[in-house]
């Protein structure tokens, strides 16, 4: 089926089903096409990631690793809260382990959100709360926006209570944490609150 002509009218299995059997870019990723997503349309908030690691890549559950860990306890909820596909889509900008460079984990593939984003986004009509992590997913969500990630995140209160933009959980920004200690003491009491009482609504 062709992505521009989902609509809100078509069965949502359709659509899930064409991404998750996507191979659009097989010939550029360093191993098999494993798109991982979560989703549901009656889903409150939404998780806008990069895109998933090697180990993620192995399990097929997003955000199952350490950086998903400290992701939960940045949230405030337990991993049952998070895999409920009912209150939680994760869509990150990319579906498939990307491969890595050399200092991490390489950009997500460009060609899939131009692919999947609209038509998975727009079936979310009970969205609440936009999380929207790393600089990737930034780029995307908040367009003619010239801001660093650390200006976007500083920034927050610009988009709140409806999109927050967050660093990457990913250990390996365990120096910008430290060099921004507002964020765990400003930034993460007031979105606990607020995914407490989106998914308690």
């Amino acid at each position: 089926m062709n992505r521009s002509a989902y609509s809100q009218n078509d069965d949502i299995s359709f659509l899930l089903n064409d991404v998750r059997s996507c191979r659009f870019c097989a010939e550029m990723l360093p191993v098999e096409p494993r798109p991982v997503v979560q989703f549901h349309p009656e889903a409150r908030i939404l998780i806008a990631g990069q895109a998933p690691g090697r180990k993620v890549h192995e399990t097929g559950l997003p955000f199952n690793d350490a950086s998903g860990e400290r992701l939960r306890s940045w949230l405030g909820i337990s991993r049952e809260v998070f895999y409920d596909e009912r209150r939680i889509a994760i869509v990150p900008m990319g579906f498939c382990y990307p491969g890595t460079g050399n200092s991490g984990d390489l950009p997500p593939r460009p060609e899939c959100a131009p692919l999947w984003r609209e038509a998975l986004l727009s079936q979310l009509k009970q969205l609440r709360l936009s999380l929207v992590i790393g600089q990737y997913a930034q780029a995307y969500h908040f367009q003619n926006n010239t801001n660093t990630l650390t200006e976007n995140v500083t920034n927050w209160r610009e988009t709140w209570p409806y999109m927050v933009p967050l660093p990457h959980p990913s250990p390996r920004n365990n120096r910008w944490l430290k060099n921004n200690p507002w964020f765990e003491e400003t930034l993460l009491p007031e979105l606990r609150h607020q995914v407490a009482r989106v998914l308690s609504d």
